[in-house]
């Protein structure tokens, strides 16, 4: 009797200890799994925290305080909404969206996504490389020299490395934003204000405070990211049974690109707003004002970002614009093919890097006139691009059952209406700066 009731024991904890380590390896390949997906999601996002972008934080900062951090929060609602559709279309039929534009709505749909998109992404990558110079030069270094270096490492990283290889440098250089919450600690914020500024929304309607809200939601979402974003799903060949992995990259992709804003709006809400510094709306210009408020390794850090973000968004922009267009033509995209295979493809990239850093390096070049210009005409681009995404992803025939459900739809319905309406509004302010610059 007692035998067999040691033998009931011991069986009982042997299947104890079967299930334990096989719920442990079950674990483990779900971590492995989503280990081999994650990328395009997290990379994606976080270049969208580029010159522009963190020019934008910066002045939201500086002129505001604390007071827009309770905008994060459907920022990063609508920033996930729209990514994860183009994340669920790449996965699902394999296709770029430039593409599926082209098979679904004909070559001239096409061709106006694809002379848009290059003029637009032409002017954000003279932004970056703006952005490369402004930080450059906090260290003493010429933008004459820092520039051209900057292109050639651009250009050689993506010329001779193979997906999987830059994709590894990108995760890398993700990390890299990480210096803002450095800058952030350094800056000494009151972090019971921010909490909750950032929990409970403060809202004004005042024009200073609207401009600078809107300027915040229309610099968080691009055109540029669907078209990248999803050749990037389908470069990395992720097929359908990885999609809640695909899924989950995006939706990690998505909070962390907005909790580096929360730290930039942070650290310039901590110093240069308390100091009474409202002006600023130039990152370089932000860095500099940072050493007799922050010290000067806050300073170092703030610039350090934005050299990482400008060089990051340097390479994806220009990337995107080629996917685009190659894609939009029929002709042979990607990392993994050689230059002779995809002639086009890194042509196009070249062209975009070498006009791009040239147009910096010509003396007295108007670059805030470039950078309205690109503002304007991602606010044109974009309504176009959203509409096309919604109408593609609610096709049956395309998407079978993966197709938005209903109480998606209505939250990425309003999502793009709402971010159209935002966006279309910072083209007129964009334009009324263009022209009152032009006067003045």
């Amino acid at each position: 009797m007692k035998l067999g009731l040691i033998n009931k024991t011991i069986d009982r904890m042997r299947g104890r200890t079967i299930d334990f380590f096989s719920r442990g390896r079950a674990w483990r390949r779900r971590v492995a799994l989503f280990l081999a997906v994650i990328g395009p999601g997290i990379i994606t996002s976080n270049v969208d925290n580029d010159a522009g972008g963190i020019a934008v934080y910066t002045q939201a900062g500086s002129s505001l305080g604390y007071t827009l951090l309770w905008s994060l929060i459907p920022m990063t609602i609508a920033l996930y909404v729209t990514e994860e559709m183009c994340a669920r279309m790449g996965v699902i039929t394999g296709k770029g969206l430039s593409d599926l534009i082209r098979e679904e709505f004909g070559f001239r749909s096409t061709f106006f996504v694809m002379v848009t998109g290059f003029l637009v992404d032409l002017g954000n990558v003279v932004a970056e490389f703006a952005g490369v110079a402004a930080s450059m030069q906090l260290f003493g270094i010429s933008k004459y020299i820092a520039v051209p270096i900057a292109a050639l490492l651009v250009w050689v990283l993506v010329l001779k490395g193979t997906y999987r290889q830059v994709e590894v440098i990108f995760l890398v250089l993700c990390v890299f934003y990480l210096s803002y919450l450095f800058s952030a600690l350094l800056a000494k914020p009151d972090w019971m204000l921010a909490a909750r500024m950032t929990a409970i929304p403060s809202i004004h309607f005042d024009v200073s405070y609207l401009i600078t809200l809107t300027a915040l939601v229309g610099t968080t979402i691009a055109p540029w990211q669907f078209f990248y974003l999803q050749a990037a799903f389908v470069e990395k060949k992720v097929g359908p049974r990885h999609y809640p992995q695909a899924r989950l990259d995006v939706l990690f992709g998505s909070i962390s690109c907005m909790v580096i804003v929360f730290f930039i709006i942070v650290c310039t809400a901590a110093t240069l707003n308390r100091a009474g510094l409202t002006n600023i709306t130039d990152a370089g210009e932000a860095a500099k004002a940072l050493v007799p408020l922050a010290g000067r390794w806050a300073s170092y850090l703030f610039a350090f970002g934005l050299l990482n973000a400008s060089i990051f968004s340097a390479t994806i922009l220009p990337l995107s614009t080629a996917h685009v267009i190659c894609e939009g033509m029929g002709f042979e995209a990607g990392l993994d093919h050689k230059f002779r295979e995809a002639p086009a493809f890194y042509w196009l990239y070249t062209i975009l890097i070498v006009v791009g850093a040239g147009i910096v390096l010509i003396p007295n070049v108007p670059l805030w006139k470039i950078f309205i210009f690109s503002q304007v005409g991602n606010g044109v681009w974009l309504p176009i691009v959203v509409i096309f995404i919604l109408l593609l992803v609610n096709r049956k025939d395309l998407m079978g059952e993966h197709t938005n459900t209903l109480a998606f739809n209505v939250v990425a319905w309003v999502t793009a209406v709402a971010m159209i309406a935002l966006t279309m509004a910072l083209v007129g302010q964009a334009i009324l700066q263009w022209v009152h610059g032009g006067a003045g």
